[in-house]
């Protein structure tokens, strides 16, 4: 099981990290000691200012470090949006100092971009065990109407207060357990990739990620009572995961069908009654429970015996699958994603005849490793729930029409190699779906 300083000794980006109760403490030495003669600025929200920033910039101040003025966004219901890009960007421009981020997500990719877009480097003070980002490579922004990952390094050092992030409100601390929650079908998603010859498993990144991941899941309830040990399980897994996507360079490590449902909500700028927009942890909660959902339909069915020329039959000529993806996304603000992604992740039919053969004739070693890996969709449904976070779509504004679409849509946004694509090579897709929905 890899260890966090074997984690940072093969990070690309991150060389510091320090979780632990009253960790805080120690900001203004790490930050001295990662960036020697430079000077701090905060950067925050109102919520996360209050939290620990006033907090940092204190102590920042007292060790003599002349932190820059603050900056503290002043916005209601803030995002990872391009906007935001944009504000810190100028506030970046006006100082030499250096970007402390205080936050969780949203403040977190903001600051990682515009710190990249800046030529430095930055530091992060995390205040929510909220998502797997404070150590990811790249930052999730919303551009010209579409959640896009902008490659950007990950902070140079991370603090992480457990007692601070055990205070965190209870439905941030779901969305992260939830979002590592998805590492569960993700994983499986990567083996798949790998059995069938597309993307083969990095052993290290994928250790990096489930050696200890069961673990960190194991006790939800505990996790939503704020137990610091089980919190710092979650954290650790949480960053775990972040740093197995700057070994990989890519978020395959951490993220499959799942994630493409939730990207595939914002694009469509998904919001509930209320007019906000579902947590990046919740709508993952969802997509986790449906990629389950499809490997126990996968798992189910009779591979050993599948009807590859049936399967071959129903395989469209790239002509045909880039006009159905056209289709699919008439009248959006992203109408050409579906074709491109499709081309990008399409074979033609002999090439579809090996992988299916790989698939039927290696079933058993396959089925045995997707069980090993799974965690069953009636306990998955027990721990998202004893956490807080939901299990069903109506909780998060999404209908189950609505969610069975997402489902085929969702296949066309990106080519990563998923359960979806399973379910659409092997022509099941409408029967799963119609076996799940039933």
């Amino acid at each position: 099981m890899p260890t966090i300083d074997e984690a940072l000794a093969r990070a690309t980006d991150t060389k510091a990290l320090l979780i632990a109760d009253g960790a805080i403490a120690s900001v203004a030495e790490i930050f001295a000691r990662m960036f020697p003669a430079k000077r701090p600025i905060v950067v925050a929200d109102k919520t996360t200012w209050a939290v620990a920033g006033q907090k940092v910039n204190d102590i920042l101040t007292t060790a003599g470090l002349q932190p820059d003025k603050p900056h503290i966004f002043d916005h209601d219901d803030m995002h990872a949006e391009w906007q935001y890009i944009e504000e810190l960007d100028k506030a970046l421009a006006a100082t030499d100092a250096v970007a402390l981020a205080v936050g969780s997500g949203t403040i977190n990719d903001l600051s990682k971009l515009s710190s990249h877009h800046s030529g430095r480097r930055y530091m992060t003070v995390a205040t929510a065990a909220s998502m797997d980002g404070y150590t990811a490579y790249g930052a999730s922004i919303t551009k010209d109407g579409a959640k896009q990952t902008f490659s950007c390094p990950a902070p140079l050092a991370v603090v992480a207060d457990t007692e601070i992030i055990a205070a965190a409100p209870l439905q941030m601390t779901a969305s992260g357990y939830a979002d590592l929650f998805a590492k569960i079908p993700a994983g499986a998603d990567w083996i798949i990739s790998d059995a069938l010859g597309v993307e083969p498993v990095d052993p290290f990144s994928f250790g990096l990620v489930q050696d200890s991941l069961k673990t960190a899941l194991g006790e939800p309830e505990k996790i939503k009572a704020g137990d610091k040990e089980a919190i710092h399980r979650l954290i650790e897994g949480l960053i775990m995961s972040g740093f197995a996507m700057q070994a990989h360079q890519t978020s395959r490590p951490a993220s499959g069908a799942d994630h493409q449902f939730s990207h595939l909500w914002n694009m469509e700028h998904h919001t509930m009654d209320d007019g906000t927009m579902p947590s990046h942890g919740f709508q993952v909660s969802i997509g986790s429970l449906m990629s389950t959902a499809l490997y126990e339909q996968f798992i189910a069915d009779d591979i050993a015996n599948l009807d590859i020329d049936a399967c071959l039959a129903a395989w469209p000529t790239l002509e045909e699958a880039k006009t159905k993806a056209l289709a699919l996304f008439a009248g959006t603000d992203f109408p050409t994603i579906g074709a491109t992604e499709t081309e990008a992740k399409y074979i033609d039919h002999n090439a579809l005849r090996k992988q299916l053969e790989t698939l039927r004739n290696n079933w058993p070693e396959i089925k045995q490793r997707l069980e090993h890996q799974l965690i069953p969709l009636a306990e998955a449904r027990r721990c998202l729930a004893a956490v807080g976070a939901p299990v069903e779509p109506e909780q998060i504004g999404i209908s189950r029409e609505r969610l069975r679409r997402s489902a085929e849509r969702a296949q066309h946004i990106r080519r990563r190699f998923t359960i979806l694509d399973i379910a659409v090579r092997t022509a099941s897709l409408n029967r799963w779906l119609n076996n799940i929905f039933a």
